[in-house]
């Protein structure tokens, strides 16, 4: 090993290293990253290669999670009592109203006639000058059983009167605007609901002045704007409805009228949210046969293996699902999927006959009900199969459990060897800084003898 880059002057064994390899002239910097890698990469590769194991298992687990969550909402709409049992009601006339149904509904076709609308009640005040006073006492606004008093001062004009009534805690429906017109300011009440039942009465109390009381009086006279209620008829039975939003007339069915006249309701069966939800499994279930196929997949040419490929909770899944659609609902008149329609191709996936399943559900709805949402339904069984895989503490869950605890094991064990190449690099450079302490002694001690040499020469030299 060549002794370098010493300085003459120095004296033996002096000097302090500011740089590794000073005194050895080799590279140590180098020398001990690559002594330190060494050692590292054996353990390191085993935790980089169980980690990225790890992390893929966690993203095929949550990818087939997905794909059943999925195919559960699915089901989940399959057994809701409204997607079977839908009904649409119709007017032959739309300017008289509008329909909604409920699932008690029932099919029919009705004549209806509406007489007239059920009006808000509203009485108007003589005019007044926009500051003038009316008078003070109080007032009783009530509408049935419900009443309020409110105070008047003697200062109050009919919008300081409008702000009071509008602004009582209890007031029992009724609604004060003043509407200012060609003869001065005139205060107008109107009842908050329609129908009879909800018009309101004024009076004035006791001892209130002649103005309030006049004004009291005016507001409960009976005018052209008085409440009605709704007055019609379905096939000749007359009906009468505080609210022009006539519910319970016809089991299941609401007439929203808007108008005065004669027309046909006609109230049918609504397969539309069957047939919808009956798709949605299907493609759900195409989706969940989709995310399988690259789970579980193999290209034989590269060699790439899908995530999850021979993995036994996949497998598991695989033999529940397959087991449950591929029988038949005992007692069910339609009885397996492929009678209503819905068939297998050939790469898994389900097609659905349009034709077939809105026939089938146009002739015997229950039936298909029943397929899906029965006790032993499809829908019923399979989401009951698949909850042992994607509840909380279900076989999934529990499995991402254990991975995520492996994962944090790694990370340990990472930070442990990450301490031990510390230690063991410091160990390095302690052993390199030393070697440079004793080259560069070496080198001074050699300087010093090559210079002594040189001199004792030089004085033998001289003397003979």
């Amino acid at each position: 090993m060549a002794i370098s880059n010493v300085s003459t002057n120095a004296s033996p064994g002096g000097g302090i290293l500011s740089s590794a390899g000073i005194g050895s002239g080799l590279d140590v910097n180098s020398i001990v990253t690559a002594l330190v890698n060494a050692k590292k990469s054996g353990p390191q590769a085993q935790i980089t290669n169980k980690a990225t194991q790890t992390n893929a298992l966690l993203t095929g687990l949550a990818s087939l999670s997905s794909a059943l969550g999925s195919l559960q909402s699915s089901l989940s709409t399959l057994t809701q009592t409204g997607t079977f049992a839908s009904f649409s009601a119709t007017l032959g006339d739309s300017t008289i109203g509008t329909t909604s149904t409920l699932a008690s509904a029932q099919p029919g076709s009705y004549a209806l006639v509406v007489q007239n609308l059920a009006t808000a009640q509203k009485r108007a005040s003589d005019a007044y000058a926009s500051t003038a006073a009316v008078g003070d006492g109080s007032l009783t606004l009530a509408v049935g059983a419900n009443s309020a008093s409110i105070s008047i001062a003697a200062t109050d004009t009919v919008a300081d009167i409008a702000a009071k009534i509008n602004a009582a805690k209890d007031n029992p429906g009724v609604t004060a605007t003043v509407v200012n017109g060609a003869g001065g300011a005139q205060l107008l009440l109107s009842s908050s609901k329609t129908g009879v039942a909800n018009g309101f009465s004024v009076s004035a109390g006791s001892g209130s002045s002649s103005g309030l009381s006049a004004l009291a009086t005016k507001l409960d006279t009976a005018g052209a704007n008085e409440a009605a209620d709704a007055k019609l008829s379905l096939d000749g039975i007359n009906i009468t409805s505080a609210s022009n939003s006539v519910s319970g007339a016809i089991d299941g069915v609401t007439i929203n009228l808007a108008a005065a006249g004669s027309t046909t309701l006609t109230v049918a069966r609504d397969n539309s949210a069957a047939t919808k939800a009956v798709q949605g499994f299907v493609d759900a279930y195409n989706s969940y046969v989709k995310t399988v196929g690259t789970l579980s997949s193999y290209d034989k040419d590269t060699g790439q293996a899908g995530i999850l490929l021979g993995d036994t909770t996949l497998n598991a899944v695989q033999r529940q699902i397959a087991s449950v659609l591929s029988g038949k609902v005992a007692g069910n008149s339609i009885g397996s999927l492929a009678s209503l329609g819905i068939t297998r191709s050939a790469d898994g996936t389900l097609a659905a006959d349009s034709a077939k399943l809105a026939s089938t559900l146009e002739s015997n709805p229950g039936a298909v009900q029943d397929l899906f949402a029965g006790p032993n339904g499809y829908a019923k069984r399979l989401n009951t199969a698949l909850d042992g895989f994607t509840a909380s503490g279900g076989v999934i869950s529990t499995r991402q459990q254990s991975l995520t605890d492996s994962l944090s094991k790694l990370n340990t064990q990472q930070s442990q060897l990450d301490a031990r190449m510390s230690v063991y690099e410091k160990q390095l450079r302690d052993q390199y800084a030393q070697l440079d302490t004793l080259m560069s002694s070496l080198n001074n001690t050699s300087s010093y003898l090559t210079g002594a040499l040189a001199q004792l020469e030089a004085t033998y030299t001289k003397k003979s």
